[in-house]
């Protein structure tokens, strides 16, 4: 049968783009996400910190190019492998173009500033503007490829196929409703299901769609329906969750080396002293444990908190084993020189980057009934280890440092002031109809959508207060938040901070220097 007829290659809207130049489906997917301008606008996306400056630290793009790069080699190590070929089959496929084109998209709805600008626009969404769902930059990509991009021949998202699609959702449900029952509420729920424990009620911490695109999702999984549960990756989802883990693991540690934020000292002192004294970091009770600064404690809390939430993989041994390597391998070779710029510098980076890259890729492997906390695809049980330890080092010594949230905050700031100043717009009747037309077309988008949602879905509109929304006006206030949610969460760092300039008139820059997509 062909690839145009098999339902993982089904595209919503029916037939081949004019204007795609492979034959593939699934290579022609890849294609129309980086023609996206969504795609080019992660070029001046934060990763950790500012993508603007120095040039020399990742931004979105250049991150999702290194994901995309990662999952094409597990996909076509898994295909290689005939052991795995029966299990991948009777899970629904394993396709390399499907894997690349997912991890290519993966990022589209992260907004400004990356993880800061997430939470900011998701307390606004829900706080401010009463959306159930709120934000949440998985589930702002799935809305960029089913939705908002215009690219697609109805001018509705991207026209993927459903393979791609569901191999977008890293994690398949909304927040609050979808699928029932809701995988928040399994004795052990998947990552990212449960609910924030500070914040109960709120449903999901992640999730990979809002119920504006209920459709789009129940399209896409589909195809994998009595193959995988519900609340499960596909398997090509799996793949890019794993790529993705790998190469946050790495390159963001790269970064910081070279602009000299991650320092040999105090990582050595961590890793080392935790070593030295594991025995006796054990006996310590958790509140003397919480209580103490002394170097070698963070990494048992890591130690005990994986224990917790990880018990199905978690082993002591191979926790040791990874500090040890990571000890060895980052902190006494790669971090013991500081970065000069140097032909052995630039070298070492290629050794640390390749070789850890390689063992962790080699570690990736099938499994046809897996833990709820995992997907189909998994990390070996050393390699796993090894990145839970990598991830805790870019933790402590980069994103909990007090500067970062000093610079941090003022990001902070100015995306509210940026979503107050355009709500403020929207609302003034004399100016409402000078909006960028983009901003314009987003709210007769989710006044559509909200309508729709009120007639067949009205369960799915109900806040945290409990109460539906009731009435055009009401509808039309939900849709005007999601707009501008949408639009400001379509721009680049730089671009946030000129409209808000702008806005806020201290500046004369003229307005189409291109800030709007």
């Amino acid at each position: 049968m062909s690839d145009h007829l098999l339902p993982r290659a089904a595209r919503r809207d029916g037939g081949v783009g004019a204007a795609d130049l492979a034959a593939r489906p699934f290579r022609a997917d890849r294609d129309r996400v980086v023609a996206s301008p969504f795609f080019a606008r992660l070029g001046g996306v934060t990763q950790v910190v500012s993508a603007s400056g120095s040039g020399l630290l990742h931004n979105r793009l250049t991150h999702s190019l290194k994901v995309a790069q990662v999952a094409r080699a597990i996909a076509e190590r898994l295909a290689a492998d005939p052991a795995a070929a029966p299990v991948l089959a009777a899970l629904g496929g394993c396709d390399p173009d499907v894997v690349e084109a997912a991890a290519l998209a993966h990022d589209l709805g992260h907004p400004p500033f990356g993880h800061l600008g997430e939470q900011v626009l998701d307390r606004l969404a829900r706080h401010r503007f009463g959306l159930p769902d709120g934000f949440e930059g998985n589930a702002q990509s799935f809305r960029i490829i089913t939705t908002t991009d215009t690219r697609g021949p109805r001018a509705a998202g991207l026209d993927l196929t459903a393979a791609v699609r569901a191999a977008v959702l890293k994690y398949p449900w909304t927040r609050l409703s979808h699928p029932v029952p809701h995988p928040r509420e399994l004795p052990d729920p998947p990552r990212g299901a449960a609910e924030p424990p500070d914040a109960p009620g709120t449903g999901s911490s992640k999730f990979s769609a809002y119920v504006t695109e209920l459709d789009d999702l129940f399209g896409a999984r589909e195809p994998f329906a009595g193959l995988v549960e519900p609340w499960q990756q596909t398997v090509e989802a799996s793949v890019m969750d794993n790529a993705d883990d790998i190469a946050y693991a790495i390159h963001d540690l790269e970064d910081f080396h070279r602009i000299g934020v991650l320092q040999h000292a105090p990582v050595s002192a961590e890793l080392g002293q935790w070593e030295t004294d594991r025995a006796e970091f054990a006996k310590l009770d958790d509140e003397d444990l919480a209580a103490g600064r002394r170097p070698g404690q963070s990494l048992e809390r890591l130690r005990r908190r994986l224990h917790a939430r990880d018990s199905w993989m978690v082993d002591d041994d191979s926790f040791a084993a990874a500090v040890s390597r990571v000890r060895a391998e980052l902190v006494d070779d790669l971090l013991s020189v500081p970065f000069d710029g140097s032909i052995d510098a630039e070298q070492a980076f290629r050794r640390f980057s390749a070789g850890w890259t390689a063992r962790l890729v080699a570690g990736v492997h099938v499994v046809a009934d897996p833990p709820t906390r995992s997907g189909h695809v998994l990390l070996g049980e050393r390699q796993w280890h090894e990145v839970q330890v990598l991830k805790f080092v870019h933790r402590r010594f980069v994103l909990l440092r007090p500067d970062l949230a000093l610079y941090q905050r003022g990001q902070a700031r100015l995306l509210t002031q940026l979503v107050e100043a355009l709500e403020q717009w929207l609302g003034d009747r004399y100016e409402s109809d000078r909006l960028p037309r983009r901003l314009h077309d987003l709210v007769e988008l989710a006044a559509d959508e909200y309508t729709r949602l009120a007639a067949e879905h009205p369960d799915t509109l109900v806040g945290a207060t409990g109460e539906r929304p009731e009435g055009a006006s009401a509808l039309l206030a939900l849709a005007r938040g999601r707009a501008v949610i949408d639009f400001v969460a379509s721009l680049t760092d730089g671009q946030a901070a000129t409209l808000l300039e702008a806005l806020s008139g201290r500046i004369g820059q003229f307005w189409s220097d291109a800030f709007v997509l």
